[in-house]
């Protein structure tokens, strides 16, 4: 099996389906750039900020279906589907993998995919052919809980299933959505410094600095309100591993401050092509 990268996407708001932008093309892209890098993956597990729960959950049914866990966006995407095939091969796995490193996990005999894994699933598999396993997280764990929880997975990633980490690298719907600001308004400042921030962080690989992000990032508390969108982040990065520097392969914007930044983790990040 080859290794497929550990990857975060940001997915935006669900208008993002029907409005591709530049991080549709991108994810369009990187469908292409995985099966030329790494071929295609048996599994895909997903861990996605709008799945969370007290302790993590595997969603490990044996169908997929989208669902449509917003209001107030464009009727159309009501429409949109995204019946994919589930892994429960994958969820047994897992639990081995979690349990062995200490962490507690169970799996219940369903499926459903929320909006921050369908939307860039229709842009990476649009077949939806390659079985999905949803991780819920936790999502009052710190970051150094969610890199652990990734660093237990990371085996995964060398035995051909994708990790998905999906969020959005900066998260104020308030001032995204609510302050009236145009999809292709230009960025504002803190949001600017705080992707800018991650950037050099990462490159750096200052792990104490990225997992303190809320005391040592700039308006991280601005940029991240609550910080669900970020924290499948560290998930992905904990699967990558600490030896390895996270590296952006996109960069966009939408609203003015809703970061559409993507990452690729692990030993192969650097060589990953930047669109």
């Amino acid at each position: 099996m080859n290794t497929h990268a550990p990857l975060f996407l940001s997915h935006g708001s669900p208008m993002t389906a029907l409005e591709p932008r530049e991080a549709g093309s991108f994810m369009q892209q990187l469908g292409e750039q995985i099966a030329r890098r790494s071929g295609r993956p048996r599994a895909l597990l997903l861990i996605s900020a709008h799945t969370s729960a007290r302790l993590p959950v595997l969603l490990a049914g044996a169908r997929h279906q989208a669902i449509y866990d917003f209001g107030g966006f464009d009727p159309k995407l009501q429409t949109l589907r995204y019946d994919a095939p589930g892994a429960p091969a994958l969820a047994g796995e897992v639990q081995a993998l979690l349990g062995g490193a200490g962490i507690e996990v169970t799996q219940v005999d369903q499926g459903g995919l929320d909006h921050g894994i369908w939307v860039p699933l229709r842009y990476l598999y649009p077949e939806a052919d390659i079985p999905v396993l949803p991780l819920a997280f936790v999502r009052t764990q710190s970051p150094a809980q969610q890199f652990a929880l990734g660093a237990a997975l990371s085996r995964l990633a060398e035995d051909g299933v994708q990790i998905i980490g999906s969020g959005s690298i900066t998260h104020n719907l308030r001032r995204a959505l609510m302050g009236g600001a145009a999809i292709d308004a230009p960025e504002i400042a803190p949001s600017a410094e705080f992707r800018q921030w991650m950037v050099e962080r990462s490159e750096a690989r200052d792990w104490d600095a990225l997992l303190d992000y809320r005391r040592q990032a700039p308006h991280a508390l601005d940029m991240h309100p609550t910080d669900e969108h970020l924290l499948p982040w560290y998930v992905a990065a904990g699967a990558g591993g600490r030896e390895h520097a996270p590296r952006r392969i996109h960069q966009s914007l939408a609203y003015g401050c809703l970061g559409m930044d993507a990452y690729a983790f692990g030993p192969d990040a650097e060589a990953w092509e930047a669109v």
